[in-house]
């Protein structure tokens, strides 16, 4: 599973680990990404998305229609 969000479109950060001796070795910053199943009514069947902690909260807020609105405006599959 790819960590990126299908509503927000979060990706994984990168960077550098730095250790006590100040060497640098590259690492990745992950986002919270979860799969969450949702009922779609206007569909009459379930979806599942992959979101992050923040795209979990707006589903809250702006409703599930609206979020797979946006998702599909954005050209992803749901």
């Amino acid at each position: 599973m790819s960590a990126h969000c299908q509503l927000t479109g979060r990706k994984p950060g990168f960077g550098n680990t730095v250790s006590h001796s100040h060497r640098r070795t590259s690492r990745r910053f992950d986002p919270n990404i979860q799969r969450k199943r949702y009922w779609l009514p206007s569909e009459g069947r379930h979806v599942r998305l992959t979101l992050s902690a923040k795209g979990l909260k707006t589903v809250d807020t702006i409703g599930i229609e609206a979020a797979v609105a946006r998702i599909r405006a954005r050209g992803e599959k749901v």
